[in-house]
């Protein structure tokens, strides 16, 4: 054996041997913190000096998006105007107009109105009385304030005490508790539109990106899984994250249970054994007690059998109410993603070869070598999306069994080239779908939202509470995306205007024109 190479076992010992100095750093840094103490800081290394550079060259002969001159105020809308004088006007002087300066401003304060109903005696001994705009009703808080709490809420996560002590230094009189009904209570209009979200997201989209992320309820460990794409975002929190319960959200408002040709495909395809098989037919459950029931009469009590049984009943139930079978799902490789068109997220690729450590020189630059290969072919494959080809297409195939087909030597970073290798078909879906995204940055994007609400606020305590928030980060999230102001979201519902239409309606002409 040459001096600079080493056996694969020693090579895994290596691995191993990192893997649990980690283990115990993790260890110790959960024992400090039981002792009341700080774990081990994580500093990852500056790049912005390479980043400022790369910046520099790239627009080095660019103007910067926006500095173009312009006028900042001539599309203001005045609401003041207000003459200032000279000191002093010598006499003869003669009168020139007006020299223009704007100032932006903004008005803070409370503004109580009284609404005097008049109030008759009619003939016959009866009592009319003048009525109420609609949106206030018996609600004593006007728009304006409504939607500001939920703004500060939903979109600039303050957090309710904070709220309270805010609007009380403002001059306004409400309690906590009357905050919080604002919040959460009679959301209905809001709940059914962010429904209407995913059922024309999944219609009309051409992929969607999917991912999930921890979310504590009531004291409890939870998961919040986001589904979307460029022109809409939807959450929602469930106490799992695995394919059954995947597969109900995509049910959107459905129910039932349905056994078709689909169905039964997808459980031969689970390896469910045939005596089992046997007692399914095409049929349909209208509840999901029907389908418990079914399976507990027919002895499918397994933990797998039952689980297969279902996972096929759901997806059958998709494919009955019209799943778009052009639909793609990216995802990060997490499992309970895996149905139908299932496409794989080359930068989570990606990672199980950066995660390598060489401990020898060559062991180093064999992983930059295989990196390096990597980002050219994904490079490579950007550039075949702007304008697929036959011949670029079977380059790209070749390309990448030679990058993910190689042996090394390196035992670990030949394990994980071999296991990119087997997802060959969802890492390159893009050679078939040129229109679907090679990443799943969109939804890691998109679910910070989330995050950042949970850092702030921690676990939701009702299920109203629960509800809201993944209401209203979808509505805020696919408002953004459609180019809508949150703000004249939030008053154009709450006074029932109707000048912004259904977020449904507008992302399906979004969508229309970027097919156009």
């Amino acid at each position: 054996m040459a001096k600079d190479e080493e056996s694969p076992i020693i090579s895994e010992l290596i691995d191993y041997i990192k893997q649990q100095g980690d283990m115990i750093q993790k260890l110790k840094d959960e024992l400090a913190e039981l002792k009341g103490q700080k774990a081990k800081p994580k500093i990852k290394p500056s790049n912005l000096d390479k980043k400022t550079a790369i910046k520099r060259k790239n627009t080095q002969d660019k103007k910067r998006p926006g500095s173009q001159k312009r006028s900042k105020t001539k599309q203001l809308e005045i609401n003041e105007d207000k003459i200032v004088q000279p000191d002093l006007i010598p006499a003869g002087s003669e009168f020139k107009g007006y020299q223009d300066f704007i100032v932006q401003d903004l008005i803070i304060g409370n503004w109580n109105i009284r609404y005097r109903k008049a109030r008759y005696r009619t003939p016959n001994g009866g009592y009319i009385v003048g009525g109420l705009p609609d949106h206030v009703s018996q609600n004593h808080f006007g728009s304006t304030l409504t939607a500001f709490i939920l703004y500060q809420y939903y979109h600039g996560h303050v957090t309710q005490p904070l709220i309270l002590e805010q609007l009380r230094e403002y001059g306004i009189s409400i309690s906590s508790g009357q905050i919080n009904s604002i919040i959460t209570e009679n959301k209905d209009q809001y709940h059914a539109e962010k429904d209407e979200i995913l059922s024309a997201g999944l219609k009309f989209s051409s992929h969607i990106n999917v991912d999930d992320t921890g979310a504590r309820h009531n004291g409890k460990n939870g998961y919040c899984t986001h589904i979307g794409n460029n022109f809409f975002a939807w959450f929602k929190s469930t106490d799992s994250k695995s394919r059954i319960n995947f597969l109900q959200l995509l049910r959107c408002n459905h129910e039932d249970y349905v056994i078709n040709d689909a169905a039964i495909e997808y459980m031969k395809h689970q390896r469910l054994p045939k005596y089992q098989l046997e007692k399914f037919q095409n049929q349909c459950f209208s509840t999901e007690r029907n389908w418990k029931s079914f399976l507990f009469q027919n002895k499918i009590r397994k933990k797998r059998h039952k689980r297969i049984a279902t996972e096929g009943a759901l997806l059958g139930s998709l494919l009955d109410h019209g799943w778009n079978h052009d639909l793609a799902i990216i995802s990060d490789d997490a499992g309970q993603f895996n149905i139908l068109t299932h496409a794989l997220c080359w930068v989570h690729a990606e990672r199980t070869i950066q995660k390598l450590i060489g401990f020898t020189q060559k062991r180093k630059d064999q992983i930059e070598s295989v990196r390096s290969d990597i980002w050219d072919l994904y490079s490579d494959l950007k550039k075949y999306q702007q304008g697929p080809t036959r011949g670029a297409k079977s380059d790209l195939n070749k390309r990448f069994d030679n990058i993910f087909g190689q042996k090394t030597g390196y035992a670990a970073l030949d394990l994980a080239l071999n296991r990119i290798l087997k997802n060959k078909s969802e890492l390159l879906l893009v050679l078939e779908r040129p229109d679907i995204p090679l990443h799943n940055n969109l939804s890691e994007s998109d679910i910070r939202e989330y995050v950042k609400k949970r850092k702030i606020s921690g676990s939701t305590r009702s299920p109203a509470g629960r509800t809201c928030r993944d209401t209203f980060t979808s509505i805020k999230k696919t408002c953004r995306k459609l180019g809508v102001s949150f703000w004249d979201y939030l008053i154009d519902r709450i006074e029932t205007r109707k000048n912004i239409p259904s977020l449904s309606d507008l992302m399906v002409r979004k969508m229309e024109e970027q097919i156009l």
